[in-house]
């Protein structure tokens, strides 16, 4: 590999068929194995995160696209390298004008690459927004099947204050995130 590609690689994002992104990369692999590319195209990236859900009352941790339908490519767009890319089966095109291959721009990457890192340092964080008022119903606990509003969140501890009708008074219930389902 030259001093010369190293230096003029950039980010591109390049788009997917929704749900087909790891094959996409698989083909990617494929593909540089096949052309012999390696030395223009050196990293492909599907940017993930980790969220809990209950499941049957289980708390199971599942993988998730941080962003839907993109694929990260690191690489020297010259030649036929596009023209590679684009035809790769369940490839949309490239982010940007008329599929035209747009560089992201250092800030993006950095901001992009370093909030990946962050997310698979942590452990995995709940991704379930509430507001105060919204209707939920309890789904775990001594207080199963129960319904109530949000009265009150408390984001660091990752619990709710929920006002629940028991024997026709309002009473407040603090749960956490995973005891509770919207309505």
């Amino acid at each position: 590999m030259t001093e010369e590609s190293v230096n003029t690689k950039k980010w591109y994002v390049l788009r997917a068929i929704s749900g087909k992104e790891k094959k996409v990369k698989d083909y990617i692999a494929s593909e540089v194995d096949h052309h012999n590319i390696g030395d223009y195209i050196s990293q492909v990236l599907i940017p993930t995160e980790k969220v809990y859900q209950i499941r049957n009352g289980k708390k199971i941790s599942k993988e998730r696209n941080y962003f839907a339908d993109d694929i990260m490519i690191e690489a020297n767009m010259v030649g036929e390298i596009p023209h590679i890319l684009k035809n790769i089966p369940g490839v949309i095109g490239f982010l940007g004008d008329k599929g035209a291959p747009i560089p992201l721009r250092q800030a993006e990457v950095n901001r992009i690459l370093g909030k990946v890192d962050e997310l698979s340092e942590t452990d995995a964080e709940m991704a379930i927004p509430f507001i105060v008022g919204e209707a939920v119903k309890v789904i775990d606990g001594p207080f199963n099947s129960f319904s109530g509003i949000i009265e009150e969140i408390n984001e660091d501890k990752k619990k709710l204050i929920v006002m629940v009708k028991i024997f026709g008074r309002k009473t407040p219930l603090e749960l956490n995130y995973m005891q509770v389902e919207k309505e």
